[in-house]
């Protein structure tokens, strides 16, 4: 099954997670994160199949993290409230997801990714 990789061209992770799935031949398609922001139904959806907390789907080492001040809202919004935010701006997601509809990483460890999609 072909996998959903939802990511940005000059993201480190992201070029470490590309090369990866690569090396290991399987199969993705693109979908930048920034022109392509997942919308709120999507990203619930997201957070819905995985096992992480909705917190970690926050690109928190970013510039618009910090200038929305997000390290002082995320601990009192909601789920539902999260999502709007991450919909509202792609440069607020943590990166890259991957998914094919039924598992999920978010960001990339080499571990995780192989425990995942091998």
């Amino acid at each position: 099954m072909r996998l959903t990789f939802y990511g940005y061209p000059n993201c480190g992770s992201c070029k470490k997670a590309q090369n990866w799935l690569d090396e290991h031949k399987i199969d993705y398609e693109f979908v930048h994160i920034v022109d392509n922001t997942p919308t709120k139904k999507e990203i619930l959806s997201l957070i819905e199949q995985s096992d992480e907390k909705p917190r970690r789907f926050f690109n928190t080492s970013g510039r618009v993290y910090r200038e929305l001040n997000m390290k002082d809202k995320v601990p009192h919004l909601t789920t539902d409230e999260m999502a709007e935010y991450l919909a509202s701006d792609g440069m607020l997601i943590r990166r890259p997801i991957v998914t094919n509809s039924e598992k999920i990483t978010v960001g990339f460890k080499e571990e995780q990714f192989a425990k995942t999609w091998l």
